[in-house]
């Protein structure tokens, strides 16, 4: 499975982004897709998951609410949307997938339970 990340930019605080991760090398793209983003001298953090069915998962103290995950299960695609934009959610996007073989697996937030990633684009976000 290969995973294609893109979307990052510069953008002013207060501003929208969407990312897009296209996905290949699946055939039924049952699985679980995750965001997750890395600040600078810190570990990998996660940001958003969402199942074949659309069941999600949020971080819940800084991004629920502003960001919202979402998937194209015909065109193999997984976005997150970006509203309201701060300068702390300046980082490294990175998706992730983590095998399926259902269409309802919960999504969890454990970057260990996926087992591809994307190369990672940019976000930054000037105050």
């Amino acid at each position: 499975v290969q995973l294609q990340a893109s979307g990052g930019g510069l953008v002013q605080a207060g501003g929208s982004l969407r990312l897009s991760c296209a996905v290949s090398g699946t055939t039924y793209f049952k699985e679980v897709m995750g965001w997750f983003r890395q600040l600078p001298g810190k570990e990998r953090e996660f940001v958003a998951a969402i199942n074949w069915s659309g069941g999600s998962l949020y971080r819940t103290d800084s991004v629920k609410g502003r960001f919202t995950i979402s998937r194209d299960n015909a065109k193999k695609v997984v976005y997150l949307q970006m509203n309201s934009l701060k300068p702390e959610d300046t980082a490294v996007y990175y998706c992730a997938a983590r095998p399926s073989a259902s269409q309802r697996t919960t999504p969890t937030q454990n970057y260990r339970d996926y087992r591809y990633w994307g190369q990672g684009t940019q976000v930054t976000v000037s105050s």
